[in-house]
């Protein structure tokens, strides 16, 4: 597909557990995005796929994710809903021209709705409302209505934000209308949701003549093709095999070459020979790239604004296990291990900081369910380690 103004590109956002995850699901599987045998054998929860997050029941870590629908791509980034996974969503708002914004039927707007709503709305994001679980026995659609325009009129940065579709669901059942049904029973899918996206979200604004520009958001690794830069094409195109530059947080600037180029289609990446601007895309062979630095045309290397994040919050120390109890627990157990693992970490967790502290480490992150999941997460990959008090 080379055409952006077939593209749409939109988050997920809403306050934890008010059906952002199962909405994405229900999308993915009325798509057609798996074949039937394949949906059968789909957990219920396709997107939340760490371990942590399905005994949680939380979204952790923000998934991409691609749809097709008649002729038009549709590119989802679900979100997490704790404020703790905030760096989550504001690095990822920017790969978006558009929000889908899913509140509760019966809770209505909650603290976290007006956190992401903000930094969606001052990124420029064109919003969709879904008032989700309308069956529920407290649901209270009115009041969520009046709720939500003074939470917009609060927020709203440019005065088309306040003009806003409201869509009525069922997320479980896959069900969805344009306007309040007389009976939750009553048969529907999720198509007016679709054809929302694709007449309410603009196409993305680009130009694919310029030289090749992209800014990378995300990286994922799996065994066989190593490292995977994420972002979205920002102007221009780039090819398999390609020269490209690869520009560095401390300025500097890097030749490298593009190995492979993926876009994404379910849960699934595809491989395609080339990518154009608008389109969320994954490109193998830089092993070096970090989140905030910019992929560019190496004859014309221009980076873009590194990605601010909100600075954290809440500060532990994590170091060797001191006590006489040392070495029973884990197989990783030095300073050295440790800071390594940390290291790593960073690389993909852009919330924390990390600095030295004697033999050991501070480490600051957004929240306690933040550093908790890091501490547990580390604690099964085998690492030994002392945590002191928040």
């Amino acid at each position: 597909m080379l055409n952006p103004s077939k593209i749409r590109n939109i988050a997920v956002i809403a306050h934890v557990d008010h059906g952002k995850t199962t909405l994405v699901d229900g999308l993915l599987k009325q798509s057609n995005t798996f074949r039937d045998n394949q949906a059968e054998m789909q957990q219920d929860l396709i997107m939340d796929s760490g371990d942590q997050e399905k005994e949680r029941g939380i979204t952790i870590t923000a998934k991409i994710t691609a749809v097709q629908h008649d002729d038009y791509r549709i590119n989802i980034i679900d979100t997490p809903g704790h404020a703790d996974f905030g760096g989550e969503v504001e690095r990822t708002l920017n790969m978006a021209d558009g929000c889908l914004l899913i509140v509760d039927a019966q809770e209505g707007p909650m603290p976290q709705t007006k956190f992401v709503l903000t930094k969606a709305l001052s990124n420029g994001l064109k919003p969709i409302v879904v008032i989700n679980k309308i069956d529920k026995p407290g649901s209270r659609i009115a009041e969520v209505e009046d709720d939500l325009a003074d939470l917009f009129l609060e927020l709203a940065v440019h005065e088309d934000q306040l003009h806003y579709p409201v869509f009525y669901s069922i997320g479980r059942s896959g069900k969805a209308w344009a306007n309040i049904p007389a009976n939750a029973e009553e048969d529907a899918d999720l198509s007016v949701i679709f054809d929302a996206i694709i007449n309410n979200i603009p196409a993305p604004k680009v130009n694919l003549d310029l030289p090749f520009q992209m800014l990378i958001t995300a990286l994922s690794w799996d065994s066989f093709q190593g490292k995977y830069a994420i972002g979205r094409v920002n102007r221009g195109k780039a090819k398999t095999n390609q020269e490209i530059a690869l520009c560095q947080k401390d300025g500097s600037i890097k030749k490298v070459k593009i190995d492979k180029i993926y876009n994404h289609q379910g849960l699934a990446k595809l491989p395609i020979e080339s990518a154009i601007a608008g389109d969320i895309v994954s490109i193998t062979g830089i092993s070096n790239a970090q989140i905030g630095e910019t992929l560019s045309d190496k004859d014309n290397p221009e980076a873009l604004p590194i990605l601010e994040v909100e600075a954290p919050t809440l500060q532990i120390y994590l170091g060797p296990n001191t006590s006489p109890f040392k070495g029973k627990e884990g197989e990783f157990t030095t300073s050295r291990q440790i800071g390594e693992r940390l290291e790593k970490e960073l690389e993909t967790n852009i919330g924390l900081v990390v600095e030295p502290d004697g033999i050991g480490f501070l480490v600051s992150g957004r929240g306690e369910l933040h550093l908790g999941v890091l501490i547990e997460t580390m604690r099964r990959e085998g690492y030994e380690f002392e945590v002191g008090r928040p």
